[in-house]
């Protein structure tokens, strides 16, 4: 590939527009986290905002963030309250709190099998639209794990505010918590915050750095995007464990591979010439400045001492530790901060913004996405990818077969992918009902089948990164060994599944430290079939029950809006 031609046509050095925003709008639940929660409340009377969300609501909007109330009123399908009576309740919320951008409204209860009753995502999906946006560019505020799971079914952030009738497991599996509906708002306008430059820049060549493994590159993406859209010239440094991804990344134009002894954990011992080479390597890139990225358990100050060796004048990084004269820019960042916008907060810190039409998610160049093999030229099969590098994560082999077997039954075309050290675990699941690729495809194959898939099923590992950046839907097999919201598919619609709250959370192991594996072990694989219809995945096959396409929208009275169809509401 030519250097010029690694540049995505889509990032412009030097044009000095500043955007890409994360958020454009708030979705809020409305009992609960609006106003105390009055089981099937018809009466105007009643109606008690939660401390403090009058505040909060006008900070959003003196943000220039649009909000929406989206809300599960099964009330009205049972005949507690009326509509008339339910807009009533809401002019009072707005007399209280001020004017909401729209009101979305499932008024159908669980019997209904509608598409809009949360945790279905069509009422968030109705709600951005309305707004004139999309899911991902929302952030949906509830307090329950209702929301949460519509929230990502759709493709948006959440953050779940916890309420004494909130259980545990909502908590631990959400993407983000926070204790008041004002600290919420902190996080959200503080996230929005945080990838805008405080003072805007241009430079010549950067080298920019994400030394680990694929997927570690790839949610680095928007970070390099940014620096790209301000820079001459972009020379990646990544290690050879992350080449791959770093070769289907727009707005690079060399790639340096080279391991780094405090980051790849096969590396060998400390070479002192080697070190040299590495000096002489990073001053031959004739880089200015350098970015360097790293993940939240990594320090970028070994690799700062050889860059200034190397003679760059300008080096940022996040960095806890003190870092002397090693940087020039010193960026912190908080504990669980997602890591494509942690990224992009380094790249807002060092001076560098994604540009106005670049949408702050995951992305390859479209020229390096291969065709799929043949057999798969027809899209919508679903993709199971039971492996990973760290056995901590990877899927049991077992269950894995079990979900291949229950898709297949259900009308799935189900393909099973796997690297080539991984053609027996991938045979042993595929015998179940799949087509077995194991072993086939690198990286870049890999992303030919996904991009045609209707969803891939995997767990916390780079595949699951590269669906995200081809918009595919995820089923998320997440061992919490590390923070959903932090490491988990980022603005693609996912569903995540497994014990968020196993002995293994937070531990960081590479190899599972509890016997059984339970986290994933006791997945029931007719779960991953619910959460593949929940995302709306057809069969693409006649006689099988299909989740079917979201309802339209229609005006309910009091100013709501209703999507048609769906599974009827009532906390």
């Amino acid at each position: 590939m030519e250097p010029d031609r690694r540049r995505s046509a889509r990032v412009d050095p030097g044009s000095g527009r500043s955007g890409g925003v994360l958020f454009d709008a708030v979705l809020l639940d409305r009992d609960g986290t609006l106003i105390e929660d009055v089981p099937y409340n018809g009466d105007p009377e009643k109606v008690r905002p939660v401390p403090g969300a009058r505040a909060a609501l006008d900070r959003l909007r003196a943000a220039g963030l649009r909000l929406a109330v989206v809300t599960n009123q099964s009330g009205l399908a049972r005949g507690y309250f009326t509509a008339g009576q339910m807009a009533r309740v809401h002019a009072r919320v707005e007399e209280l709190l001020g004017p909401f951008d729209a009101w979305l409204v499932c008024p159908h209860d669980d019997e209904a099998g509608c598409r809009c009753r949360k945790p279905a995502p069509g009422l968030l999906h109705a709600a951005a639209a309305g707004l004139g946006t999309t899911a991902a560019r929302c952030v949906m505020v509830g307090d329950i794990g209702r929301d949460m799971t519509a929230a990502l079914a759709a493709g948006a952030s959440g953050i779940l505010v916890p309420t004494p009738v909130t259980r545990g497991e909502e908590v631990a599996a959400a993407p983000g918590t926070a204790a008041t509906l004002t600290a919420a708002v902190d996080e959200i306008l503080r996230r929005q915050r945080a990838v805008v430059p405080a003072a805007p820049r241009t430079a010549g060549t950067v080298l920019v750095v994400r030394s680990d493994s694929a997927g570690d590159v790839l949610v680095t993406g928007p970070g390099i995007r940014a620096v790209a859209a301000h820079a001459e010239r972009v020379v990646l440094l990544c290690g050879p464990r992350g080449r791959a991804a770093a070769d289907l990344l727009p707005g690079v134009d060399e790639i340096v591979e080279w391991p780094l002894e405090w980051i790849d954990p096969d590396a060998g011992p400390v070479d002192p010439e080697r070190t040299r080479r590495l000096v002489d390597r990073l001053a031959a890139t004739g880089a200015d400045e350098a970015v360097v990225f790293t993940s939240f358990h990594q320090s970028p100050l070994p690799l700062a001492l050889l860059l200034r060796m190397a003679g760059l004048r300008r080096v940022s990084a996040i960095s806890d530790d003190f870092p002397g004269s090693l940087l020039d820019v010193r960026h912190r960042v908080p504990v669980g901060v997602p890591e494509p916008e942690r990224a992009l907060s380094l790249a807002a810190a060092a001076g560098y913004a994604l540009p106005a039409h670049d949408q702050p998610r995951l992305r390859l160049r479209p020229d390096a996405v291969p065709p799929p093999p043949p057999g798969l030229d027809r899209p919508g099969y679903v993709v199971v990818h039971p492996g990973s590098s760290a056995s901590a994560r990877a899927c049991p082999p077992e269950v894995a077969a079990g979900i291949v077997r229950v898709l297949a039954g259900a009308g799935y075309r189900v393909v099973v992918t796997g690297g080539p050290d991984e053609r027996g675990l991938t045979a042993r699941v595929a015998a179940a009902g799949g087509l077995d690729l194991g072993g086939h495809t690198g990286l870049t194959e890999l992303a030919g089948i996904v991009a045609r898939a209707g969803a891939l099923v995997v767990g916390n590992t780079g595949p699951a990164h590269l669906a995200a950046a081809l918009g595919v839907p995820v089923v998320s097999l997440f061992a919490p060994t590390v923070p959903f919201g932090q490491w988990g598919p980022y603005r693609v619609p996912t569903v995540r599944l497994g014990d968020a709250d196993a002995p293994c959370r937070d531990t960081r192991a590479v190899a599972c430290p509890v016997p059984g594996h339970p986290c994933l072990a006791g997945l029931d694989p007719g779960a991953v079939l619910d959460a593949v219809r929940l995302l709306g995945v057809p069969t693409g096959r006649p006689d099988a029950p299909d989740a079917g396409p979201y309802g339209v929208v229609r005006p309910h009275a009091g100013g709501s809006a209703v999507p048609a169809g769906g599974r009827g509401s009532g906390r």
